[in-house]
């Protein structure tokens, strides 16, 4: 056994085989991502099914949205401070809670606070990468971080497939049962194959710093994921955006000057973790775009000009394929980031993705279009969200691990609902009346296409501005 395998294991409870750690800690990241599209067959009929406005069916889906953005770094910080098993457990426990309490639900508000706490268990996802920090020595992490990284996409697209064949076949309960087994078996799984770490950053939880970050990211996301619906200019638009980064600025002054903060703003203005958490903007946006505007052209009409007709299965099949070849092409990125460094790999999975879209902008008439656009962004998702953990983790101490991935999904997160809302405007605003339906035109799709070139090239370009790394260095902190 050599050196770094020697400190890998001095910083575990026990010794546990690798591989079944990397998988136990995979399958509870493909349960959080299915959070995001359980009830995306659904969402048509909420209104009908929890007799309820369409406005207020909304928050099904943006209550979810919002509470991982807000768990995600809490629950990093957390974990490196009493350790990051313990806390995926909680989350895992979470879910289960939240997924019950919707089961058993028949109104509007237990299905939403059911929604809000199977939000927190995104943050499973830095966490287990933390973990795997801590476990595996560096020749092996890449390829087990890309895997992890790619759940954050896999379990979306196989898990739609599955959403759509309970929501038509049997009752919508179903979807929600489904979500408490999934959160039961990989809370088992993980307490008793993932062993307990033994690095920890002492210190207090920065108790005010969580409720400021919590408050300041509420305001900011409200006014991205339901701007349109309010109006922009409207007196709670602009109050939730006005208060939102009022109460940010306040939070980062006193981060900095606080003890034992809930995140190091120091760590996150390295120029390496600053421009890698940027870009995750874009490739946040990039990802959630398609998942918007491909279910719908798939799922319209023929008759429309933009649409396919085919049904909610066909449609989400068409789909799953990208989170196929993200799984696919792990092995592949943990190479890439061993042999050329973690930075190129971000820069190719971007351009990646800038090619998808700018191929279905030019052709979009026949499904194979949108199958092959969707599998191209499968390959740049797979790279770029595979580099950016890598990125952070050469860049931060290890005792930071958790608070700083979670840092970076809070980032993919602000992406994921700005694409949600932005999306969802353009296509409401570039409707048409169709036998009493809004239905979107041709060219609301396009103009959607090029909102995510856009976010592409951005990604792209702020890669290039991440310090390099030498793919044989490895920095300090790492295993």
């Amino acid at each position: 056994m050599g050196a770094n395998d020697d400190k890998a294991r001095r910083r575990l409870s026990r010794n546990t085989p690798r591989w079944a750690i990397v998988a136990v800690l995979a399958f509870a990241g493909l349960c959080s991502s299915f959070m995001f599209t359980l009830v995306v067959p659904l969402q048509a009929e909420l209104p009908a099914l929890l007799n309820s406005s369409r406005e207020d069916t909304t928050w099904v889906v943006t209550i979810t949205l919002l509470v991982a953005a807000v768990a995600t770094p809490i629950s990093g910080r957390l974990g490196d401070m009493y350790g990051k098993r313990r806390v995926a457990i909680v989350l895992l426990a979470l879910l289960i809670v939240g997924s019950l309490i919707a089961a058993l639900s028949g109104s509007i508000i237990g299905v939403i606070i059911g929604r809000g706490l199977q939000g927190a268990v995104t943050g499973v996802v830095p966490l287990g990468i933390a973990i795997m920090r801590d476990v595996l020595p560096p020749e092996r992490l890449g390829t087990a971080v890309a895997l992890m990284s790619a759940t954050m996409g896999v379990g979306g697209a196989l898990g739609m497939p599955i959403a759509a064949y309970l929501a038509v076949n049997a009752d919508w309960h179903a979807l929600f049962w489904l979500a408490a087994a999934l959160g039961a078996v990989g809370l088992l799984l993980i307490f008793f194959v993932v062993p307990e770490d033994v690095l920890r950053s002492p210190g207090r939880l920065d108790v005010l710093g969580a409720i400021g970050l919590a408050i300041g990211l509420t305001g900011i996301l409200l006014f991205v994921s339901r701007g349109a619906e309010w109006g922009w200019t409207s007196l709670p638009t602009l109050a939730c955006i006005i208060g939102g980064v009022v109460v940010l600025l306040v939070w980062g002054w006193y981060q900095l000057r606080t003890t034992d903060p809930l995140l190091d703003l120091r760590v996150a203005a390295r120029p390496a973790v600053l421009f890698t958490n940027i870009a995750a903007i874009g490739m946040g946006f990039a990802l959630f775009a398609s998942n918007v505007t491909f279910p719908q052209m798939l799922e319209m009409p023929a008759g429309t000009g933009a649409g396919f007709g085919l049904d909610m299965i066909s449609a989400s099949l068409v789909v799953m394929p990208a989170g196929l070849v993200m799984m696919v092409i792990s092995p592949l990125s943990g190479w890439l980031e061993r042999t050329v460094g973690p930075r190129p790999l971000f820069t190719v999975g971007a351009a990646a993705i800038v090619l998808a879209y700018v191929f279905v902008l030019l052709l979009s008439s026949e499904v194979w279009h949108i199958l092959v656009g969707n599998l191209l962004i499968g390959v740049g998702i797979g790279f770029t969200f595979a580099a950016m953990p890598m990125i952070i983790m050469r860049s931060v101490p290890a005792n930071e691990t958790g608070a700083s991935n979670g840092l970076n999904a809070l980032f993919r997160s602000v992406g994921t609902s700005s694409a949600s809302a932005v999306m969802g405007g353009v296509l409401a605003a570039m409707s048409i009346d169709i036998d009493g339906v809004a239905v979107p035109t041709h060219d609301a799709f396009q103009v959607c296409f090029w909102l995510a070139i856009a976010a592409g090239i951005v990604a792209l370009v702020l890669s290039l501005f991440i310090p390099k790394q030498r793919a044989a260095e490895q920095h300090p902190s790492l295993p």
